[in-house]
């Protein structure tokens, strides 16, 4: 007979709902106990609610991961919606000039770039499948303290009671407690901008594509939604998005439509609004002896790239990989060198990342005019790049 492993998952978002689905379906789930917590409500869906304001754009290979697990075409059925087209332009250019990068699916011969997805519909789809598995899901359950017992984790939650899981993964988001209390630190970058969302009714028809205007505060990005409004996340200054985000909806619409160059017309608020302060951060470690952290526990980026999903349910996939594998073997998976083949397949990937796209975030937050021209001239180059485009729209889908 088997051993049973206990594994307590915490944090109920897309990548912790993510590795216990994939855990739960996977050929070793025979040998696991898997317990999921989340100090939150139960998140709760249906298709005649309001489009949240949280939506995340969701890869190709990201799509492909959540239709593994069976959860994509609930999802695609209900409102996801495509995006086959992206433009990116710098505002001392113009949308249809040669620096504009422009990307669209049947360059590259897939059906669609990604998709805008609520996070709530994610996670509904996700909670729906858990259903019929053996995972304890627990909502409304707050771990009080995390305590290193010999070598496991003493997890306590807020009613008192405890829980000493043999492994304990970490997906409780950018502010993790799993993580502080490990005494794992991180790097943070810090940046003097905030993000207003909102969704828009456009004059024009979005035409599936997304759409990001860099201005000398931050990028404004027009992300198409399947009723036929869009998404705007506009980065700017602290001071400048706490006004925007009580200003009057007709000057606020006046602004959006200023700031995205008209390029849908006239804009129109048509959603409720709301903002965020901005910041990158890393974690020192991934890993130690009995615990993981994954998703924004152990990364986090700037939206601009819209990669914070991807990276995170990538994280999910290949730590889910590594357990199935460990047990397959006969080893221990929450042994530090097993978690090591986690944290070496993806630390370097995020890592990566975060330094492009806050590289990207500060070239284009520069209001030097020489340097201005320059990243132009080095976009107009980019789009005539061949393999170095194509590895880029690569990676961006995921498939890389």
């Amino acid at each position: 007979m088997n051993r049973e492993f206990d594994i307590l998952i915490a944090g109920a978002g897309m990548v912790g709902l993510t590795v216990a689905l994939l855990l739960a379906q996977g050929d070793a789930n025979d040998q696991l106990r898997i317990t999921l917590v989340d100090a939150g409500k139960r998140p709760s869906f249906s298709p005649g609610q309001e489009v949240s304001l949280r939506v995340s754009a969701i890869a190709s290979g990201t799509a492909s991961l959540l239709a593994r697990v069976g959860a994509w075409d609930g999802i695609a059925d209900t409102r996801a919606c495509p995006y086959r087209d992206m433009k990116v332009w710098d505002a001392l250019g113009s949308v249809e000039g040669p620096e504009t990068l422009r990307f669209d699916a049947a360059e590259f011969a897939v059906p669609q770039l990604g998709f805008i997805v609520e996070n709530i519909l994610i996670q509904d789809a996700l909670l729906a499948l858990l259903h019929s598995t053996n995972v304890s899901v627990n909502f409304e359950t707050r771990i009080r303290t995390v305590q290193k017992c010999g070598d496991r984790y003493v997890v306590e939650y807020a009613d008192g009671q405890t829980m000493t899981p043999e492994l304990l993964l970490g997906a409780d988001g950018a502010a993790s407690l799993v993580r502080n209390s490990a005494g794992i630190t991180v790097k943070t970058w810090k940046y003097a901008q905030s993000a207003l969302v909102t969704h828009l009714q456009p004059e024009l028809s979005h035409c599936n594509t997304a759409w990001q205007r860099f201005l000398t505060t931050g990028p404004v990005a027009l992300l198409p939604l399947s009723d036929g409004r869009v998404s705007t996340v506009w980065t700017t200054t602290p001071e400048h998005a706490e006004a925007l985000s009580t200003m009057p909806e007709e000057q606020l619409a006046a602004l959006l439509t200023d700031a995205t160059d008209g390029v849908l017309g006239k804009l129109a608020v048509a959603g409720p609004r709301g903002s965020f302060p901005l910041k990158s951060q890393h974690a020192d470690r991934y890993v130690l002896d009995g615990l993981a952290l994954l998703g924004d526990a152990a990364h986090a980026v700037h939206p601009l790239a819209g990669q914070g999903a991807n990276l995170g349910l990538a994280d999910a996939r290949v730590l889910a990989e590594v357990i199935v594998e460990a047990l397959t073997a006969g080893e221990h998976p929450g042994d530090l060198p097993i978690l090591r083949r986690y944290e070496r397949a993806r630390k370097v990937a995020n890592k990566s990342m975060l330094h492009f796209i806050d590289g990207l975030n500060r070239l284009f937050s520069n209001e030097s005019t020489p340097l201005a021209r320059l990243r132009g001239a080095g976009m107009a180059l980019f789009n005539k790049s061949g393999p170095i485009r194509e590895y880029a729209v690569q990676v961006a889908l995921g498939i890389k």
